[in-house]
């Protein structure tokens, strides 16, 4: 008898063949090699990463420590690296790309470090400047670097990587902040006081006693020389550049104005009347008022606005701005037709009353709200710039000199800084509530957020160091005698 072996498949077709029903029915059930499905599990992903954001905080233990800068993630908050650098810094920016952080210290020095979670102290470069050299502030565009210095009334001017010293452009005196679109760009405006006050306490401890209208030089970038002399108002303290570069507004704290020039004609923005091609009367607009002394009318326009710092909003194309001396905020159209000319509406002018002493101002980039600092009262409001009201007042650490903005993600944030604390105070825009602090080593000296959100021209990169028209660090301090007294207050 023979043994052998087969396997079901096998045996099924034997039944088959021997006529079995049942057997058929396992044959449909298939043997062999036939399709079988297959379920590949899809594990839990959870949701997308958010982009990649810095907040850059640069923070003084003392007046001759070493600085530190404090890189904070934006998604969870945390200080992701540290690093000292020169020592006392008094003013730090961040460059157009958000990538690189400066800062000038009590010792001369010009420091730049990277904004990243890699920041150790080996990235930290120096750059001495001359010893009778005065920086003021700091214009960092996506190349080269830009410094007003009291000293000789000079721009100095500074290229490589890092940073070297080139030349320096005189210009009108006390020159206090540079503003442009950089070395790349056509120009540079350099505003000036125009009378010597190496102290800077005549336009910060009482700017509407000052009679000297100040200037704006118009510096060609691939020359190096001024190509213009712009008469502005009494103490000016802060410029900013429109996001087309078409216009530039400087902010007079001493006439309670905003001188407005022409970028493309390099001249104030003055011109006779004229109707366009779609039938519209232009009429252009050197200078807007802010206050009812300056000649502003309507509702809740202050007697004294004292501008000190602005944002461009390009989404609504309006300047809002901090009124530091009139408790308020004002909202200006500056939108332009589609020949650029100033609109119709150009000059449109709301004020919003918010607290005390608004030492900056942020917005949001859809235009829909604007946060202030204010300095005094030691609060930040936040105003609906549709209604021009008031939504909430938030009570902050300390009294807040320095408010921005970004938004990188489903909602926004606010960070809020203050030069006598330690606490970096951080805001939600969806529900505009305090959000968390984050403790930095000594107190804020200023703070910058690494990915532009489009609304606020370059004025985040631009420093504005406190005094020469810019409130000083904290109430009562306008009454000291120097500048270095007023950043020496603990």
């Amino acid at each position: 008898m023979r043994l052998f072996s087969m396997n079901s498949c096998q045996a099924r077709l034997r039944l088959v063949q021997a006529g079995a029903v049942f057997a058929a029915a396992l044959l449909v059930a298939g043997c062999g090699s036939q399709y079988r499905p297959v379920v590949t599990p899809i594990n839990p992903s959870g949701p997308p990463s958010q982009p990649t954001s810095y907040v850059a905080v640069v923070s003084a233990p003392s007046t001759t420590t070493p600085g530190i800068a404090t890189v904070v993630d934006y998604s969870g908050d945390t200080v992701v690296a540290q690093a000292a650098i020169g020592p006392g810094p008094l003013t730090f920016t961040l460059d157009e790309t958000g990538t690189t952080g400066y800062s000038i210290n009590s010792d001369g020095t010009l420091t730049n470090f990277p904004v990243s979670s890699s920041l150790q102290a080996k990235n930290v470069n120096y750059t001495t400047l001359s010893t009778v050299s005065e920086p003021v502030n700091l214009f960092a565009p996506s190349a080269g670097l830009w410094a007003p210095d009291l000293n000789g009334n000079v721009v100095d001017v500074f290229t490589g990587s890092p940073q070297t010293f080139k030349l320096a452009v005189p210009v009108a005196p006390t020159p206090i902040a540079v503003v442009g679109p950089g070395l790349l760009g056509q120009r540079n405006f350099i505003v000036s006081q125009n009378f010597l006050d190496p102290t800077g306490v005549a336009c910060n401890t009482a700017p509407h006693g000052v009679t000297q209208n100040g200037e704006v030089d118009t510096i060609e970038t691939s020359s190096y020389t001024v190509s213009a002399r712009i008469p502005v108002g009494v103490c000016p303290v802060f410029g900013i550049e429109g996001n087309d570069s078409r216009r530039f507004f400087v902010l007079n704290r001493g006439s309670d104005t905003v001188t407005v020039i022409n970028v493309q004609n390099n001249t104030l923005d003055a011109c006779t009347p004229f109707v366009n091609q779609s039938g519209q009367t232009v009429t252009c607009h050197p200078t807007l008022p802010l206050s009812k002394a300056a000649g502003l009318t309507g509702t809740n326009a202050p007697a004294v606005a004292g501008p000190v710092y602005a944002e461009f909003n390009s989404a609504t194309n309006q300047l809002i701005v901090a009124d530091y001396d009139g408790k308020s905020i004002t909202v200006i159209d500056v939108s332009l037709d589609e020949y650029g000319n100033d609109s119709g509406t150009f000059g449109t002018t709301f004020t919003i009353p918010v607290g005390n002493n608004p030492a900056s101002v942020t917005v949001l980039p859809d235009g829909s709200r604007a946060y202030t600092a204010n300095q005094t009262d030691g609060t930040v409001t936040i105003a609906n710039l549709s209604s021009h009201t008031v939504e909430k007042t938030l009570p902050v650490i300390g009294h807040p000199r320095t408010v921005v903005s970004t938004a990188n993600s489903l909602y926004g944030k606010v960070y809020v800084a203050s030069p006598d604390s330690p606490y970096l105070t951080i805001l939600r825009t969806d529900q505009d509530i305090v959000d968390t602090t984050v403790l930095v080593e000594g107190n804020i000296v200023d703070v910058r957020v690494s990915t532009q959100n489009g609304s606020n021209g370059n004025s985040n990169v631009q420093s504005h160091r406190p005094g020469y028209g810019e409130p000083c660090n904290l109430p009562g301090a306008a009454s000291v005698a120097t500048l270095a007294a007023c950043r020496a207050i603990p």
